[in-house]
């Protein structure tokens, strides 16, 4: 058996594409923290309404939800809820030895997918929008654990 590595084109496909996406989603924790130092709340925890420097004047209303933190939220937990299955279904997809232009199209297009989801959750598009682009990573996953499927039932 080959060792796995980098040096193999598919193998570095699904590193850069499943890199990104990981990448995204720590993102977005980030992005949070910021929407919550900006508004002053958003905050979820009874601890931080504690007085430290980075909150000098405590309020009872900062445990209240903040629509621009939640959005960042609502984001976040939609990735969380579709990345897995990407990770998963990407690096079994690679193992059945598609073509290195296939890989590409499929793996990026989910990444492709993902960034466009998340622009327009972001910019609150409707709901149409977020939508269709949602659906275009989803019938990838679908494509790749098919195809993982027959060949896995093929060997």
């Amino acid at each position: 058996m080959e060792k796995l590595g980098l040096h193999d084109p598919l193998l570095a496909t699904y590193a850069i594409a499943a890199s990104l996406m990981i990448l995204k989603v720590v993102a977005m924790s980030w992005l949070t923290v910021v929407r919550m130092m900006e508004a002053k709340g958003g905050y979820r925890s009874p601890e931080d309404l504690k007085k430290t420097p980075l909150n000098p004047v405590p309020d009872p209303a900062q445990l209240l939800p903040n629509e621009r933190v939640e959005r960042i939220r609502r984001i976040q937990m939609n990735d969380l809820e579709n990345l897995p299955f990407f990770l998963a279904a990407g690096f079994l997809f690679i193992l059945t030895q598609p073509s290195l232009a296939l890989a590409r199209w499929v793996l990026y297009g989910y990444v492709v997918s993902r960034l466009l989801h998340f622009a327009a959750y972001f910019t609150a598009q409707i709901h149409e929008v977020r939508a269709t682009f949602w659906t275009v990573g989803s019938l990838l996953l679908i494509y790749m654990s098919g195809r993982t499927l027959m060949a896995a039932l093929g060997a």
